[in-house]
């Protein structure tokens, strides 16, 4: 009998600050490496990881490596994105952390999906013709062995970070970082935000429907930030529900948001104006029911990320609450 606990994590824009910045990264890491600690994760999916660089060294995801330092992930295997070279990326890295042996790894970006094309309506100056609304990040697939007792317990793990909710920028509509000139505008960008966060969704699901036309059996898990609620599109597109589909035939292919069994009053991963948000999620086919035996939301501590003043120096670690799931292959 094999024990796999599999947790979800939004790190917030894990880095080095230049000398004099606060917080620091060991302010950081001094409250969420406990957090890592308590997850003792098997196999961990982080979001929102940076790279850091060294004199005449390719970046690396140095930062992670500090804040995983001294838990159980401490020298575990970091499969991360990365741009066409052999170093990461400077930014919002999505990385899987695990000891297990790792068999496949695919990054997908805009591959299963091209990316649309869109004539923007208030761009100044008007855009000449339609532009690309390709999406940010890439979406990582990682296939590991769970059970090493058990050959072949292979479980297929995509990790997504879905583009925010946050309006895409128009060019010559924005006065300064938060300020848009005009309500038509903002909308447009909420509008662009949400073709590139369904654009992924439909990545991840057509990913989904790709392995399962391969084998029937497999094992799939979608983890990460959604920035999407459990009834909001995203979300149900990845899932693929027969209420939706209406084809009881796609039984086979649905994906169950395991947090249902937490009781609703502690289900959310983002506290915002007063509300909490249940926006980070762990997806599994429905196979993996059987070995499913309960979840965790860390949420404890969250604060209103919204709230005035909540700035980072006050609260160093991450606006986002850990998910983590358990499983017993036997």
């Amino acid at each position: 009998m094999t024990q796999i606990r599999i947790a979800t994590f939004n790190l917030e824009n894990l880095d080095e600050v230049p000398s004099g910045e606060r917080p620091t990264l060991a302010e950081r890491i001094k409250l969420m490496r406990p957090q890592i600690t308590r997850l003792r994760a098997d196999i961990a999916c982080f979001q929102e990881v940076h790279g850091q660089e060294r004199p005449g060294q390719p970046r690396a995801l140095l930062a992670l490596q500090e804040l995983l330092s001294r838990t159980n992930l401490d020298g575990a295997a970091l499969v991360s994105t990365k741009p066409a070279g052999d170093a990461v990326y400077d930014q919002r890295n999505l990385v899987v952390a695990t000891h297990l042996p790792v068999l496949k790894r695919q990054q997908l970006h805009n591959d299963l999906v091209a990316a649309p094309r869109y004539q923007r309506l208030t761009a100044v100056p008007a855009d000449p013709e339609p532009v690309k609304v390709g999406v940010e990040r890439p979406i990582l697939h990682v296939q590991i062995d769970v059970d090493h007792d058990a050959p072949g317990t292979t479980v297929h793990l995509i990790n997504v970070h879905l583009k925010s909710k946050l309006p895409s920028d128009i060019p010559g509509q924005k006065i300064d970082t938060y300020t848009w000139r005009t309500a038509d505008a903002w909308a447009e960008g909420a509008f662009l935000s949400s073709m590139k966060r369904m654009s992924q969704a439909l990545e991840v699901r057509r990913l989904i429907d790709q392995i399962l036309d391969e084998d029937p059996d497999a094992r799939i898990i979608v983890a990460g930030d959604f920035n999407a609620a459990p009834e909001e599109i995203p979300v149900l597109a990845i899932c693929g529900n027969v209420e939706d589909t209406g084809n009881g035939d796609l039984s086979g292919r649905v994906l169950v948001p395991i947090e249902h069994t937490i009781a609703e009053p502690a289900r959310y991963t983002l506290f915002h104006q007063g509300r909490g948000q249940m926006l980070d999620h762990i997806l599994v086919t429905r196979n993996l029911l059987a070995h499913y035996r309960y979840s965790e939301i860390h949420n404890e501590l969250l604060h209103d990320e919204s709230a005035a003043f909540a700035v980072d120096r006050k609260y160093p670690e991450s606006d986002h609450a850990p998910v983590v799931a358990t499983f017993v292959f036997d």
